[in-house]
């Protein structure tokens, strides 16, 4: 059994990793910590995880052969850097391995990176692009929620050089994107019954895309436009990406291209009819909907994913699963919960 530990299991996603965690056949989760909870039983914390007999500790206190932080920027790759210098693969569920360039990072970030010479060998953890990469690394960047649907969506037709490099990107995201937060913009008053963008003079996540679709075009860099919006669910992104077309394509060209794409992919699906965010709740799956407006040779790509999991907890299971060449869906098998 791989001997897992989880570093701040108190927030969204860290509750996420250890309910999915629970029930991987391969996996014994030995350590949480949580410095606000530290003490308390972790089922008495939160009681929907009450099966999992462990206690908050402040620090990993276990002997661990992968680590998962779901820390904020700067303080996770302080508390990952030493475990990865001492052997233990690492998954960092936060933003703080994501980019390439330390001063685009901490331009972006505001923090001074604590670990800058571990940058250049983290992957940065798209499974369906950088499976090859991931399963010889030992420190996995995990995506930010918003890219992971952008760059899944976008990806082929760029690679392939279909669309020019150029692109749109307008998604709508669930409150639980903000994390456990008291502030007042993310009470029931506030959202219910609203709809709000925001990030408009650029979002951390905007460099991702960007770094990510730029390394697979062939034409260049590659400009990408994000507006993200916060709109009253819990949970879920619906992503809508728009692409100018360097050719007149039909829809069914684009449809095979992408399920040839993303064949051998099972946690990346090309779906019939457009998605929605309930049919992701709860499960590992990205779902992929591109058609063509062949009037306007204009590329539209819908995609939905759940923000906690293939968004974030989800998505960095699957990425150990591959660094320990375990099966790619292990533990991940889970359909979503609808309605």
């Amino acid at each position: 059994m791989v001997r897992v530990g989880i570093i701040n299991v108190t927030g969204y996603a860290g509750m996420e990793l250890a309910r999915i965690l629970h029930r991987h056949p391969d996996v014994d989760l030995v350590s949480v910590t949580g410095r606000s909870l530290a003490g308390q039983k972790l089922g008495d914390a939160f009681p929907h995880l009450r099966a999992i007999d462990l206690t908050i500790a402040p620090e990993i206190d276990r002997s661990v052969d992968v680590a998962f932080s779901a820390l904020p920027h700067g303080a996770s790759a302080e508390a990952l850097g030493p475990l990865v210098k001492s052997g233990v693969k690492a998954i960092d569920i936060g933003a703080d391995f994501r980019l390439k360039s330390v001063t685009e990072f901490e331009s972006w970030y505001k923090v001074k990176h604590p670990y800058p010479e571990l940058i250049e060998e983290a992957v940065y953890g798209v499974t369906e692009i950088h499976r090859e990469k991931i399963a010889r690394t030992r420190l996995v960047a995990n995506p930010g929620c918003f890219p992971m649907g952008a760059i899944l969506g976008l990806a082929p037709v760029i690679r392939e050089g279909w669309v020019e490099p150029d692109v749109i990107v307008d998604a709508k995201t669930g409150v639980s994107g903000a994390g456990r937060t008291a502030d007042a913009a993310y009470g029931f008053s506030e959202l219910n019954d609203n709809a709000s963008p925001y990030g408009l003079s650029g979002h951390r996540h905007e460099p991702e895309m960007t770094q990510e679709l730029s390394s697979v075009s062939k034409a260049g860099d590659v400009t990408v436009t994000f507006v993200p919006h916060l709109v009253p669910m819990t949970r879920g992104i619906l992503g809508t990406s728009y692409a100018t077309l360097t050719s007149p394509r039909t829809t069914a060209q684009v449809v095979e291209l992408y399920r040839d794409t993303y064949s051998s992919h099972p946690c990346a699906s090309v779906v019939g009819k457009p998605p929605a965010t309930k049919q992701t709740w709860g499960n590992n799956d990205c779902l992929i909907y591109p058609i063509v407006n062949e009037r306007k040779r204009r590329l539209v790509v819908v995609t939905a994913l759940d923000n906690l999991v293939k968004g974030a907890a989800g998505s960095g299971i699957q990425n150990m699963n591959v660094m320990l060449g375990l099966p790619e869906t292990a533990g991940l098998e889970l359909l979503a919960v609808y309605p």
